[in-house]
Formats: structure tokens, C-alpha cells, sequence
């Protein structure tokens, strides 16, 4: 291992001085409450309504609303006849008076049986009158839907006709409608048929990394790594880089209806004491030795402490950890520095709309939200 590319906490501040000074971009280290200034940008936060529960918990009344301009409360999903599945807990009435006090949106996010659209139109015509019910009754802005992943022509069908059949049930500008989309593209979207139809797509740049790969990957690169030995785990569209050159030059997606992802948790691997180290056993891929972990309760603690040391990778710019003995382990994540340059990168350098993450609990560390500061700041064209 190089250990030039270990970077202390310190020197990485004065790294981004100096990338502050080089780009342009004013060097304000936060902002105090009471200051904060309204965003230029979407930003926008998926928010689990499971979170409430958590330790430390995390509820509308954490939440940073002027810090944002959209959440998307995450829960729901529908049946296969169309019929909405509401957990228990999921309704949190201060969520949506909260949001609207600081002129935030709220729209419900919504998952389910997707191939169920596809069994005939009743199926369709049921789940957008029951939401149509649901989100005129609760106050909410619209809806984000999460298909992972329209992959077939039939696929590609449905999702056409939901999202026109959503359209029609909520005109613009009263509501809003987003889609959560792999950094990849893909043709099953029909993206020319359905782009005039939402208000923005939220680009799901994480997961590169995890229990389904067979080397230690990173998490969300910002830029690809010629080094990486197995790139195919996340190719195409295998950093922000490349998922924003296959949106803008390829699906022909206007930028401003961009959204860039970035993950508010990371993998730990605990077979492996390098960067692309290999944890394929069994004849499988890396399975149960990959942890998610979140950043505020889990990962902030170990940065340079606990018996990890700090690396960056100086082609993806996003660090990872290594034990300090070099005994295995390996984690790959994103910090405030790598965070903020990855908002910078894409809503100024390259000029998206905006930037979301999944989730906002998880780097919530019970007093504080590093990456989410750093997000807003970075919205503001601010250094963190």
C-alpha cells in the first residue's frame, strides 16, 4: 500500500483549501443556524419512516428542512392489485407541516409490485386512484417512484403507462413526480418518452460495492480507477463521471431534471486488507463477509481511530479505511470532503439540477450530519 495516499483529517482540510482557492469557490467552513441560505439547487433526502425507531432515532424533528427543498418519505409499496401496503408507523403528520413550514416538498416514494401493472389496465387504474386518495387526504407534493428495474419491452411499457397515468392524476405545477434511475440508464426507461412527463430523475450512483462483488470495490467512485481490476462490477456508468456523460450524452436527459446520488453509508469487508482485494470463496461471490454500515453511528468513529487508517484513492477521490496492523478489513465509504465535491462536481462543474441521498438518517451520529452540511454547502458552492 502507498502511504502517500493516506490523508489525516487535517490535511485533508488543507487540501480542500487549496482545491477551494484553485476552483474558484469561496472557503466558508458551514453555516451557522440562523444563516442558512436557500438553495439554488434541489436537495433532495429519502427519508424511511423506520428511521423514527432507530437508536438514535431520527424523525421529523431532526431533520434539517432548510437544508433541503424535497424529501421523499420511503415506506409504501402496493400489491398486485393496486391496493397501497402502509406499514404501521408510517404516517408522521410533523413530516409534512414541518416540510411545508420551510417551504420543502414532500413526495411519498413508492415501491411494490411493479410486474403487477403488467397483468392487465385494472391493476394500473386501482394503485393511481388509491394514491391519487392517499396523497390528496395526508398533504403530500407528489410521488417518487422506485422500480429496480424496468428490463424488459414489456417493462418499458408499464413504465410508460404509469408514468402518464401519474401525470394525468397530478397536473404540474401542483405536484411533482421524480423516478429513481441506475447510473447506467438503460433502454427499458424509455427516458424519451417519459422525461417530459416527470420533474426530475434521481440517479442512484452507489452500490458498486457490497456482499454481491468478489473483490473490494468502492462504494461510489467519483471517478473511475484504470486500476480497478474487475471495473465490470459497476460498469456501466460506474462513477459519477460516467453516469452523468451516459445521461447528458447518451439518453439526451436535460441536465437541470438531474439529480446526482450519493450514500450516506458504506461496505465493510471483513476478509480483505487491501483496495480490490479478493474475497470470492466457495465458488461465490463475497456474501455475508460485506457489512452495511452507516456513517454517523458507525463509520465516523473509526476514521484514524479505533485501528483504522484513512486512505483516498487519487483517481476515484473517495476514501476508504484499512486496519492499521494490516490485518483484514476493509471499508469503503464517503466522508464530508469526498461528499461535497461530489455535489460541486455535479451541479456546478457539470450543471445538474441537483443532488440526493440515500438516506438521511444514516449520518446521524445523534448531535450532528457531516455529509448532509456538506451536501448543503456544497449546493451553495460553498467549501464544507
Amino acid at each position: 500500500m502507498n502511504r502517500n495516499h493516506r490523508l489525516t483529517s487535517g490535511f485533508v482540510a488543507w487540501v480542500w483549501v487549496g482545491l477551494a482557492s484553485v476552483l474558484g469557490i469561496s472557503p466558508v467552513w458551514g453555516q451557522a443556524a440562523g444563516e442558512q441560505q436557500r438553495l439554488p439547487k434541489r436537495l433532495v433526502g429519502d427519508y424511511g419512516y423506520w428511521s423514527r425507531t432507530q437508536n438514535p432515532p431520527y424523525s421529523s424533528a431532526q431533520i434539517p428542512f432548510t437544508k433541503l427543498t424535497h424529501i421523499n418519505h420511503a415506506g409504501v409499496s402496493f400489491n398486485a392489485t393496486g391496493g397501497l401496503v402502509v406499514p404501521p408507523g408510517f404516517l408522521e403528520p410533523e413530516l409534512i407541516e414541518r416540510a411545508h413550514a420551510a417551504g420543502d416538498k414532500v413526495l411519498l416514494l413508492l415501491g411494490g409490485d411493479f410486474g403487477a401493472l403488467e397483468t392487465g389496465p385494472g391493476v394500473l387504474i386501482n394503485l393511481v386512484t388509491n394514491l391519487r386518495r392517499f396523497i390528496s387526504v395526508y398533504g403530500y407534493d407528489g410521488v417518487d417512484i422506485d422500480w429496480e428495474y424496468p428490463s424488459t419491452p414489456t417493462d418499458r411499457q408499464a413504465f410508460l403507462a404509469l408514468m402518464t397515468a401519474l401525470r394525468q392524476a397530478f397536473p404540474m405545477p401542483v405536484y411533482q413526480i421524480s423516478a429513481d434511475v441506475p447510473p447506467w440508464g438503460g433502454e427499458d426507461y424509455d427516458f424519451p418518452g417519459v422525461e417530459p412527463l416527470v420533474d426530475f430523475f434521481n440517479v442512484m450512483m452507489y452500490d458498486c460495492a457490497g456482499p454481491w462483488t468478489d473483490d473490494a470495490q468502492l462504494n461510489s467512485a467519483i471517478f473511475p480507477d484504470p486500476n480497478n481490476p474487475q471495473p465490470y462490477e459497476c460498469e456501466p456508468g460506474g462513477s459519477v463521471k460516467e453516469a452523468i456523460d451516459i445521461y447528458l450524452d447518451q439518453i439526451h436527459v436535460p441536465a437541470a431534471k438531474i439529480n446526482m446520488g450519493t450514500p450516506f453509508y458504506g461496505y465493510a469487508y471483513t476478509n480483505v486488507n487491501a483496495l480490490w482485494g479478493n474475497c470470492f470463496s466457495n465458488g461465490s461471490n463475497c456474501g455475508n463477509t460485506v457489512l452495511t454500515e452507516n456513517y454517523g453511528t458507525f463509520i465516523k468513529q473509526r476514521i484514524n481511530q479505533l485501528g483504522w487508517e484513512t486512505f483516498y484513492d487519487p483517481f476515484s477521490l473517495v476514501p476508504y479505511m484499512l486496519r492499521a496492523d494490516g490485518s483484514a478489513g476493509f471499508i469503503t465509504y464517503d466522508d464530508s470532503f469526498s461528499t461535497f465535491y461530489r455535489v460541486w462536481y455535479s451541479v456546478w462543474r457539470r450543471g445538474l439540477g441537483g443532488s440526493f441521498m440515500w438516506s438521511l438518517d444514516a449520518d446521524y451520529d445523534g448531535h450532528s450530519q457531516d455529509l448532509l452540511d456538506a451536501m448543503y454547502n456544497a449546493s451553495l458552492k460553498q467549501t464544507p
